[in-house]
């Protein structure tokens, strides 16, 4: 049975869980950062389910492909970010390891479900 709407899928709700996540780690991050990376973090993280979100609005069509694509693309640049905060002492080993651990698992949703939309555009 299809989701009838977008809190019913788990990628949505894990992605919630990450960006959660995101934010309680971010919280440490410098003041200095404020502007910088902690808001880059965090609105790569917030797109993820946004995306998600609003692609499923639009039907299981090409649109909802292209927001998961997208919510893909937000992971990704997450991820980065997050290397970044890494390498600049912001966030300790522990806890970009769980953060990555919680991006994977999202990664693996948002693949299964553009796959599933993808069924349904060639049916």
């Amino acid at each position: 049975m299809a989701a009838k709407t977008y809190r019913e899928l788990v990628a949505w709700q894990r992605a919630m869980d990450l960006v959660t996540e995101v934010y309680r780690v971010s919280r440490r991050f410098p003041r200095d950062e404020t502007y910088g990376l902690t808001n880059q973090l965090r609105r790569a993280a917030v797109s993820v389910p946004s995306n998600i979100a609003e692609g499923q609005g639009r039907g299981m069509g090409l649109e909802f492909a292209r927001f998961l694509k997208i919510s893909q693309g937000s992971l990704q640049e997450m991820e980065k970010q997050l290397l970044i905060a890494e390498r600049l002492g912001y966030v300790d080993a522990a806890a970009l390891a769980t953060i990555m651990a919680m991006a994977d698992e999202v990664g693996r949703l948002l693949r299964g479900l553009s796959k599933s939309v993808g069924k349904c555009l060639t049916n």
